[in-house]
């Protein structure tokens, strides 16, 4: 994959959340009990741990809990002002770390969905390239936490804007960043979805 598809989502990321205003950066994100602020904070917080290290700090931050594992890699960003967070999403546009894992595929996932979850709560719409989007889709269907083969399952899924499809069974058709966040078991595009899938 181009490595350039993970800096450019996390570029436009950042140049988002510049534009906030301090109302916006407390609102509540499509990830449960998130804000905003937090969600900026947890796109960072994986840069610098190896898989090692993710195992370690899970087993021990997280008590084996994923959520209370993402809690505590947010709180170690708790005394950062919103500006800061802003410039350190500037200064990690390179994927690295668990974030460069699988060519990049994690980075850019990541940063592609994160970044759905915090524009479409405050109604900030956006176009995603379509070459960057198709291989969201794609990478989506195979990276085991989303578990995007095994939602889709069973269908067809077709996207309406880009050249994109996969599967086989009941045609489901969306337009592609819907049918990503589906995917991605975002509930909050599943009123995009139509077709008898």
């Amino acid at each position: 994959m181009n490595v350039g598809m993970v800096r450019a989502e996390r570029e436009e990321l950042a140049g988002l959340l510049a534009e906030l205003t301090p109302d916006q950066w407390v609102q509540p994100t499509l990830c449960d009990q998130w804000t905003v602020r937090d969600l900026a904070a947890h796109v960072i917080s994986y840069d610098d741990l190896s898989l090692a290290q993710i195992a370690k700090r899970r087993l021990i931050d997280g008590r084996g809990s994923m959520d209370r594992f993402n809690a505590a890699l947010v709180d170690d960003y708790a005394c950062f002002a919103t500006a800061d967070l802003v410039d350190l999403v500037r200064q990690r546009t390179q994927p690295r770390g668990y974030m460069a894992a699988l060519d990049g595929t994690i980075g850019l996932l990541d940063a592609m969905i994160h970044q759905q979850d915090i524009r479409r709560p405050l109604g900030i719409g956006r176009v995603i390239p379509p070459e960057r989007l198709r291989s969201a889709l794609q990478r989506s269907l195979y990276v085991p936490i989303l578990c995007g083969a095994w939602r889709g399952r069973g269908l067809q899924l077709i996207a309406t804007d880009v050249n994109w499809r996969h599967g086989n069974g009941d045609e489901v058709r969306a337009p592609g960043e819907a049918l990503l966040m589906c995917l991605a078991g975002r509930r909050a595009a599943f009123g995009e979805l139509s077709g008898p899938g």
